[in-house]
Formats: C-alpha cells, structure tokens, sequence
C-alpha cells in the first residue's frame, strides 16, 4: 500500500528507436535512495500520456496454459500438468501425415527455469531482421516479434504471484493455418517445421485468423525501406531520399542469411531454419549425422537460464526427446488436436515455508 513502482531505462534522447520513448526515472534516483525514492509526492496533472504495450494484444486467459504447481503436489501428482485438461480422443477432419523418419524438429521449454527476462525475444528479433513498429502501430494492435512472453497473475489479487511463458509457434503437425491458405503460402515441411513461402504470400491473414496461439506476424508496412511513423511535412523530403536509398547503416544491421520481408506478408517462428540448414549442409559434406545441440535457435542460444532447449525429437538420445518424455510436459490447447512441436514442462515451484508464514500465505 503507498508505494508506486517505476520503470528505468526509458526516456532516451538519442537513437531511431529509442528516442523519446517513455519518460527518463533516473533523475529519482540518488545516492542515498539508489532504489526506492521515499520524500516524493504525487500531483495529479490533469493530463493524458497513452500507454503502448503488447501484453493484451494475443490473451489466451481463461484456458489452462501456464500449469503450475508446489512440489509436494508434483510428488504426489507427477501427472498433474496433462491432467488439468481433459483431451477426449481426437480424430482429424483430414488424412494425417506420419512425421516418423530423417529428422524431426521440435522443441521443450522449461516454466521452471523462465524468468521472463525477454532475452529470447530480443535475440530472435536481431537474428531475423524482425523490423520494430513502433508506438503508433502498437497502439493499433500490431507488432512484429516473432516470440513473446505472456504475463498471467495467480493467487491472491492484492497480492498475487505474476508468471511468464514464453509462446511462439508451436509447428503444429495439424496446422490450422494450413488448412485455410488459399495459395499454399504455409506448408509442412517433411522434418515437421510450418514454413512460410514468402513469395505465394498475398496477404489474406486467413493463417492469423485461424491460428488459435495468435503467434503470426503481418507486415503493413516496408519497415525496411521506409519509416512509417515519419508523416509530418519536414520530414517528407527526407522520407524521399531515404526510400530512394536506405541508410547503409540500417542495412548494415540485417542478418544476411535470412530474408529481408517485404510488405503484404506474413512472418512467424521459423525455427531459425537458416541454422538448421547451415548445420545439416556442412554434415552431409562431413558424411555424418548432425549431432545432438550442434543446432542452436537464437531464442535457445541467449537464453541465460537454459529454458529452450531444441532438437531432433526422434532421437531418443536427445536432450528434447529426454525433456518431453518427462511426466510434468504437456502442450497448449491440446484439446484442439493441433500435434504441437513446441511443448512445454510444467512449472514447479518449492517455496520456503518460513516466508509464507511470514506473508501469511499458503501453498506455493
């Protein structure tokens, strides 16, 4: 009660994208106080600054996505996770595919070691010249990342427990997105990744529409080649001259063994699939399998708490093959029968029972 948290790091006075964003909480600061200002006071106003965020933009509360438990429920309920939905036996409308030889991509995350730091989200944006949108288009409900952490709160609501679980796609092997593409712009790929053929895209967003995860990207604009958010009169001119030629700094930025987008597509997790084929090309002119870890997704490569790991889910020997025969892994919206390749292990948590009593809290 009485306390106000504030976030540092924002109000940036240099930089395309930095500039101006948010309000600078440094200056609360000093060296008596480094981390909480207590002679401050508040004083309405009477003004409106809009807040840009994409925490609601793909909510998904109300099902059981995060799954969470104390460990003394995991011991006595290893299989809690899969049992917090009920999963009737499904059948698919269409004749299923066997995704049972060469390699099967797929891929575990640990809720348990997740911090939501947002590491992933930032590696994955550098290594696939994912374009920023900026506050405008946030505001109108877009952006372009290709992984996000979602944020839920659990327990008591004046004092909860706030978790995170990163979501991207899930490379359903019963794709919805699939099914609905007019132009076959989205397809299976024989080692069970959904791949997006950027150039039979023509930008129906039947895919986004039907994705149930809402985990793909439209790209309104060039953001590439142009800057969008410069509308005024004095910047036309320069607007022009940049479309004409694009800033070599800019350019110099991209990741040359990925595609650069052009507008009117759809993007989404790819697996890092030039990873992928740097590793099985250099294997093969080896005349060797690719090994187990020899391949690295951005996401899995910075996360600084090993909570992705990736890999050849049919070799038995493999950490993600280990990792999803644990009995605390489980996939989102399995009920939807959408075979998920991307699956996740329950988060267990193990508390010190000397705190809750402190805090008057029991349970986890």
């Amino acid at each position: 009660d009485n306390a106000l948290s504030v976030s540092v790091g924002y109000g940036q006075k240099y930089g395309r994208v930095g500039k101006n964003v948010g309000i600078n909480a440094y200056s609360l600061r000093n060296i008596l106080d480094f981390d909480r200002a207590s002679t401050v006071s508040l004083i309405k106003t009477n003004t409106r600054y809009e807040l840009a965020s994409t925490q609601e933009h793909g909510s998904m509360e109300g099902r059981a996505l995060y799954r969470e438990a104390p460990i003394d429920r995991y011991r006595d309920h290893p299989d809690f996770a899969k049992e917090m939905v009920e999963t009737p036996p499904l059948k698919s409308l269409f004749d299923e595919r066997l995704y049972d030889t060469g390699y099967q991509w797929g891929m575990s995350i640990d809720l348990s070691r997740c911090t939501g730091c947002n590491a992933c989200v930032i590696a994955c944006q550098s290594e696939n010249n994912i374009p920023i949108v900026g506050k405008k288009e946030v505001l109108n409900g877009r952006e372009m990342h290709w992984i996000r952490i979602d944020r839920y709160f659990e327990g008591d609501e004046d004092n909860p427990d706030v978790v995170d679980q990163p979501v991207t796609c899930l490379h359903c092997e019963n794709a919805p997105c699939e099914q609905v593409c007019p132009v076959a712009a989205t397809v299976h790929t024989q080692e069970g990744l959904n791949d997006m053929v950027y150039n039979r895209c023509v930008g129906t967003r039947y895919c986004a529409d039907n994705c149930p995860v809402k985990v793909r990207r439209f790209n309104f604009f060039d953001y590439h080649q142009r800057n969008p958010q410069s509308r005024s009169k004095e910047n036309r001119r320069h607007l022009f001259d940049y479309m004409k030629e694009p800033d070599p700094m800019v350019q110099r930025q991209f990741n040359p063994e990925v595609t650069v987008r052009m507008r009117g597509v759809m993007e989404k997790c790819t697996y890092c699939t030039q990873r992928i084929s740097t590793v099985k090309i250099k294997a093969k002119n080896e005349g060797r399998l690719v090994k187990d870890g020899e391949i690295k997704t951005a996401c899995q490569q910075t996360c600084p708490a090993n909570a992705i790991v990736f890999g050849d889910i049919l070799d038995p020997n493999s950490e993600v093959s280990k990792l999803k025969k644990r009995k605390r892994e489980y996939s989102i919206l399995e009920q939807l029968h959408l075979k998920a390749r991307t699956t996740y292990l329950a988060s267990i948590t193990n508390p010190n029972p000397k705190i809750l009593d402190v805090l008057g809290v029991r349970g986890s």
